[in-house]
């Protein structure tokens, strides 16, 4: 991967980033794009959960809790 471009899931609470890819399935890629998961979409990690924990992301005014396995599935790009 190019050292621009991370996996949501790696980020740090307080980092910004674009979405630049979702690479899932379609039921889970329709239910991400539903929440507001879209190429070229700002996202901020607002914290992580403790060990193994749900990820909190804020998209604009919305925040949503993901699962890290899901937000491995997003591959952002520095904002």
């Amino acid at each position: 991967m190019d050292s621009d471009i991370r996996l949501l899931s790696d980020l740090a609470p307080g980092q910004q980033a674009v979405i630049s890819a979702v690479h899932a399935d379609e039921a889970l890629h329709q239910r991400l794009v539903a929440l507001g998961f879209r190429i070229g979409r700002n996202v901020l990690l607002m914290r992580r959960g403790r060990w193994a924990g749900p990820l909190q992301v804020r998209l604009g005014a919305t925040d949503v809790m993901l699962r890290r396995a899901e937000a491995g599935l997003i591959t952002v790009r520095a904002a």
